[in-house]
């Protein structure tokens, strides 16, 4: 029998149903886990192999945690497995490459994007908290606010019915210094390690003036008043054109005044160089605790 056309995604049954051997099965595409295979034409991509995985779950299985944050804009660390969400029920699914959670889900737990159920930015945030420490879950939290996916009131509700259930704590404590003007994770950590150390708490997207009030850079974070202004630099500064730019707008703050602390992935392993070369740089602009 010559091979039949099989979709992008298939599970052995459909594709046994259609008339194909196991040989062109196995050479079509790559298998995602027993009897669930994606063929090669498919783009290898997460949502593509959570509409694979649709094929195997329950209806009302949402896509969760980890999974929920890259499918809803966060730029995550990749996982193993693809994470999914269900109601309490007496038998779960069990697949090599997936893993379960089970939360008592109402319909507002759960939205969709890409035409996934995928579970919200509020659900994912506090699902997120029992497992990420503080600083990244308020980088995650961030990150939900600038796409539109979270927005502090539905946040605040889901919290408030949240009763004691693992993470919460946390997840109240991290929600009330979210902003969604940080552009990237780093300027999320090192709002975060500032916000929570004795320094004063710095703004975000802090416009620089110059003497005549015109705007002639942003900073990412600083503090107008001293004219202390921090910056993260990633790999994409290095880029000519980019460096040409970061020259011409430091060189901006500078003539006006502006000391510019500039930041690196260095950087990002804790808090303690960020803190005290922000607090030096504080004091030498005549800033003390007592302020």
């Amino acid at each position: 029998m010559d091979d039949v056309e099989l979709p992008l995604a298939y599970t052995w049954t459909e594709a046994r149903s259609a008339g194909a051997r196991r040989r062109q099965a196995s050479a079509d595409g790559r298998r995602l886990t027993r009897g669930l295979y994606l063929s090669a034409a498919a783009e290898d991509g997460l949502a593509m192999r959570c509409r694979a995985w649709t094929r195997l779950l329950p209806p009302d299985a949402a896509f969760g945690l980890g999974t929920a944050a890259a499918l809803l804009g966060v730029h995550t660390d990749p996982q193993p497995e693809v994470e999914v969400v269900l109601r309490p029920r007496p038998v779960l699914p069990q697949r090599r490459g997936l893993t379960v959670h089970v939360r008592d889900l109402r319909s507002d737990d759960v939205v969709e994007t890409a035409g996934l159920r995928v579970t919200s930015g509020a659900q994912t945030f506090l699902d997120l908290a029992q497992r990420l420490p503080p600083a990244e879950l308020v980088a995650v939290g961030d990150a939900l606010l600038r796409t539109g996916r979270l927005d502090p009131a539905s946040l605040a509700r889901r919290l408030d019915r949240a009763g004691r259930v693992r993470g919460v704590v946390r997840a109240r404590a991290c929600a009330a210094v979210l902003h969604p003007g940080a552009m990237s994770r780093p300027e999320s950590l090192l709002r975060y390690w500032l916000v929570t150390s004795d320094l004063p708490a710095p703004q975000v997207q802090v416009a620089v003036h110059d003497r005549w009030g015109r705007v002639v850079a942003h900073a990412d974070l600083g503090y107008p008043e001293h004219r202390v202004a921090l910056e993260y630099e990633g790999r994409q500064h290095a880029e000519a054109g980019q460096f040409g730019r970061d020259i011409d707008r430091y060189s901006l703050m500078a003539a006006d005044g502006w000391l510019v602390l500039r930041f690196a992935g260095r950087h990002l392993g804790g808090p303690a160089v960020v803190v005290e070369r922000t607090r030096r740089a504080l004091i030498s602009r005549s800033w003390s605790p007592a302020c």
